[in-house]
């Protein structure tokens, strides 16, 4: 009399299985349409720290070096990880949507339990299935939200220690210029565009934003 194996294998294919066709579904909404020029505006390189220089006011040239580094701190690449609600962003510009599957952010801006960031997005990016990745993958705090603010409103909440995670300017500027998480804006692969000039361009506007005395634009 033949034995019947039972089908395990099968059955722990199937989480797998799940968790790949969740990832891929999210990759369809992600990608970026193939870019049709050289380069966007967007995607023109920033200005130079020195480029403001003939602007003679502190304060004047202090709020157009933000602006300046907006660009980037309004980009796609890091609003989507700045959202107001409880879900990320994808795409670009008009194309901005919701985060498919319906991932939250759980406690700890990682995910829930049920399905964790890191169930799709690894410690770098996934060359073959296009989607983004890195090791500390995550969504910015609430209070940390610049989904729907404007420029002049989120340089007052980077000065805010209750809204900033009780960072100080010295800090604010740390993060942008070294931390890699931010690092991965320039980087994002699978045709996404990335954020304006480089992240050693963006650092620098934001220390001299902050050594002219982090003004901030007119709201």
């Amino acid at each position: 009399m033949n034995r019947i194996v039972p089908l395990r294998p099968v059955r722990l294919l199937l989480p797998a299985l799940v968790l790949s066709a969740l990832c891929g579904t999210a990759l369809a909404q992600d990608a970026s349409p193939p870019m049709t020029s050289p380069m966007t505006p967007a995607m023109a390189p920033l200005r130079t720290v020195r480029s403001f220089d003939a602007i003679a006011d502190p304060q004047e040239r202090s709020r157009a070096l933000f602006v300046e580094a907006g660009r980037v701190i309004q980009s796609p690449r890091c609003v989507n990880c700045h959202p107001s609600g409880d879900r990320p962003l994808q795409g670009q510009g008009v194309q901005r949507r919701l985060h498919i599957p319906n991932v939250t952010r759980g406690v700890d801006g990682k995910g829930v339990p049920a399905l964790r960031c890191s169930s799709c997005h690894q410690a770098q990016n996934n060359v073959a299935s296009g989607v983004p990745g890195h090791a500390m993958w995550h969504i910015a705090p609430r209070e940390m939200a610049w989904q729907d603010l404007s420029l002049a409103e989120i340089c007052e909440q980077l000065k805010d220690p209750k809204r900033n995670g009780n960072r100080t300017l010295a800090q604010i500027h740390e993060h942008m210029a070294h931390d890699t998480l931010v690092g991965w804006a320039w980087m994002p692969g699978a045709q996404r565009e990335p954020a304006p000039g480089t992240q050693a361009q963006f650092g620098a506007l934001v220390d001299a934003w902050i050594k002219t005395g982090a003004f901030c634009p007119a709201k």
